[in-house]
This record gives structure tokens, sequence and C-alpha cells, in this order.
């Protein structure tokens, strides 16, 4: 039997199988080396990217808070400037049912420098926006689209490399997110404060073209050695329960994340607070973003990641109630912004890694494009929502927002609390 035959018959095997089961080892797909410096090493990579995507991206809210009480384009309105970071967010988890069957094609490298070069254009063609639509096509569609090219070809490679300490490897490399929100939230405002706003976007294409690029040279996944079918849209997947499941907490979750990394700032300032204390705010949430999830990760490879998954998802939900609302002072705020930053991306920690124990590790990637385009619109309308939401001339004119935040954590917990039970009932 040649190898071709063996992985259609280790295939056909995996389907039978339970859907919390997945194979790893078999005569021609050898395990995942599970550490070692060229492991590792994916890590590093792997976390820059984050750095100096979703960091960046996290990091909207700062130009949020400024396009509202800045006035820079009279014809928009505040829904306008909501549109443009939900639309950057969702354009890039869109394209991927795009890009997934252009790694097959092209490897993985090829569509990342082809993100990089379009996100660097974004970014300085923002720059010289006059109008607000220039905005929604540079800001919006063209780092969008720039950005999913970057994320989407990198974000199944790290679970190619590990399996015992998967989810902490996951949560290392997302950990970036945080990292680079804090160099952002600090960086724009005071770009902002001391340049300009159009210099603040030439600078950062800089500095997102130099380091992505450096990240991609060392980046490399094993698709060789497992043979992902790495289709666009696996519709098979569709039809089982726990798949259903995994896509409805991240649809859901999503709804609350999006509302809070890009209200708090406002939301701080909002108490009468200053610009730089609402840029420390986005900073502060990043920061608990780069602490907390090595220590989720952590957690997860122990107890189990659908169960911490749960856990920390419904925490997120709860301090919304606990904290956020009652928050009238900036102490209080920075305690709410650093858990929330290390609880509420639990979702992207360890969505890769429960995806391999839903669907396998061969058909990760086909599951993180269907999970992309299932959350394409709650990022997209998740802070068009809020707006919609805040009670202008209230006492806590954030009130409803806070609530449905906080709701949201809490139902999409539920999700996974069903994933949990179908899995253990099967075991």
């Amino acid at each position: 039997m040649s190898a071709t035959d063996e992985l259609q018959e280790v295939a056909k095997e995996n389907q039978a199988l339970p859907s919390s089961t997945f194979i790893l080892e078999s005569p021609t797909i050898e395990p995942p080396p599970d550490g070692g410096a060229k492991a590792w090493s994916q890590v590093g990579a792997s976390f820059t990217i984050n750095a100096f995507t979703w960091g960046q991206t996290a990091s909207f809210g700062v130009y949020l808070a400024h396009f509202l009480r800045a006035g820079m384009f009279p014809e928009a309105r505040p829904l306008d400037y909501a549109f443009i970071g939900g639309l950057q967010f969702s354009i890039s988890l869109a394209i991927g049912p795009l890009v997934t069957p252009l790694v097959r094609k092209f490897g993985t490298q090829i569509p990342m420098l082809v993100g990089i070069f379009i996100q660097c254009i974004g970014f300085i063609t923002a720059s010289f926006s006059m109008r607000i639509w220039h905005l929604y096509l540079t800001q919006g569609v063209l780092l969008g689209i720039g950005q999913g090219f970057i994320f989407v070809p990198c974000s199944p490679v790290i679970s190619q490399w590990f399996s015992k300490k998967r989810s902490l490897a996951q949560a290392i490399s997302s950990a970036g997110v945080g990292i680079g929100g804090i160099i952002f939230s600090f960086g724009i405002q005071a770009m902002i404060d001391n340049v300009s706003f159009c210099w603040s976007l030439r600078i950062t294409a800089a500095m997102c073209t130099v380091m992505n690029t450096t990240a991609v040279a060392v980046l490399r996944n094993r698709n060789s050695t497992i043979r992902p079918p790495q289709l666009a849209f696996d519709t098979k997947l569709l039809r089982r329960y726990d798949v259903l499941l995994v896509l409805s907490w991240a649809f859901i979750t999503m709804l609350g994340y999006i509302t809070l990394i890009y209200s708090v700032s406002d939301f701080t300032k909002s108490l009468g607070l200053s610009s730089s204390q609402a840029a420390a705010i986005s900073a502060f949430l990043n920061v608990g973003a780069a602490v907390g999830r090595p220590l989720i990760g952590l957690i997860s490879d122990r107890y189990g990641r659908i169960e911490t998954s749960g856990i920390f998802t419904f925490l997120s939900g709860l301090i919304c109630f606990a904290i956020w609302i009652p928050a009238k002072t900036y102490g209080v705020t920075i305690l709410f912004a650093i858990l929330t930053g290390a609880m509420s991306g639990v979702f992207w920690m360890t969505l890769a890694p429960i995806a391999v124990e839903v669907v396998g590790l061969a058909h990760v990637p086909s599951l993180l494009s269907i999970t992309w385009l299932t959350i394409v619109l709650p990022t997209l309308f998740s802070e068009v929502i809020a707006l919609y939401l805040r009670r202008p001339g209230a006492e806590n004119k954030y009130l409803h927002v806070q609530v449905f935040a906080g709701l949201a954590g809490i139902v999409s917990s539920l999700c996974l609390l069903e994933l949990w039970r179908i899995v253990r009932r099967k075991k």
C-alpha cells in the first residue's frame, strides 16, 4: 500500500471515530515534536505576528476615542468610526476561505508576504485620507485584507508542532496580542499627541512591515508531514453537533470581546478622565492579555482545554457585572481592564487546541476557516451595537453596553458546557 493510500485509510478511520477522538500517530504521520528549538521558534514567530497584526487592531480603541472627539471628518458619524474598526477585524476573518487554498498552492510564506505588503499600503494610504470613505477603504478594507493574508496561514502552525504543551504554546503566542496592544496603545496616543495622526499611521506601517517580515522568515509549517486537506469550506463538519457548539461559542463570545476592547478606552473618558489615562486603560487591558494568557494556557493543558475555556469565558462575562458596571474611578477601571484582558481573549488561545480535540489535527485548517467566517458578523457589528446601546446624558451611559458584554460571555460559556458534556459522554 502506498503512503497516499495509507493516509486515506487513516482519514477514513478518523471520520469513523467519535468527535472527541483524534489520531496524532500513525505509520505515515509522525507526532508533533512538542518542544525543541525549532518548535519554540515557531511560537516566537507567531507571537511577533500576533503583536503586529491583532496587537495593533486591539489598539483601535485609541483611534476610536480620538475620532469621536477630534472631528477630523465633518461628514462622519460615530457609527462610521465603529464600522471602520469592525470592518478591519471582520475582513481579516472573512477572507480565510480564500487564503486557505492559496496556502495549499503556494505555501505559507508567499501569502503572508503579500499580506504584509497590503497591510503597509493600507496604513500609508490611510494617513492621506481626506474623507471618511477614504478611511473605510484604507484603514478598514485594505488593512483587513492584509491582516487576513498574514494571520490565516499562521494560525494552524503551532498546533502542528505541539501536543501536550499545545495550549501553553498557543497561549504564549496569543500573548503577543497583549504585548503589541501595549506598544500600540501607548505609542499611538503619544504619536497623535506629539507628531500627528497621519504620522502615527506611517510609523506603524514601518514597524509592522519590518517585524512581520522577520517573523515570516522564521515561520515553518509541517504540512508536508501532516498533509492536511486545507479545504476552504468543508461542509461535512457542519453536520456535527460538536462543531456547531464550537461555532456558537465563537459567534457569541465575539459579541462581548469586540465590545470590550473597542469600548473601554472611550468608557474611561466618559468618567471624566484624560486621553492619556484612556490610552493607559487600553494598555492595561493588553497587560492582562500578555500575563494572563500564558497562565491560562498552563491551566488548560493540565485541567482540560474545553473546561478551562468554559470557566474563563463565564468569568469574563461575570466581571462585567461585578466590576465594570460599578467602576467609577481610575483604579477600579484599571483592575477591570487587567482582569478582562486576561480572560476575555480565552477564545484566541484555546480555539486551535479545542479544534484539534473536536475534529483532529488534519482538519484544523478547515474548521478554522469556517470559524473565521462564523465570527465575521459579530466582529463587524459588535461595536456598532455598542454605540447604539450607549445612553448619552445618563449617569452611566455605558450601562447597556456593559450588560450586553456580560451576557455575551455568560451565554457563550453555556455552549462550552454542552460541548464538555458531549465529549465526556463519548469518552
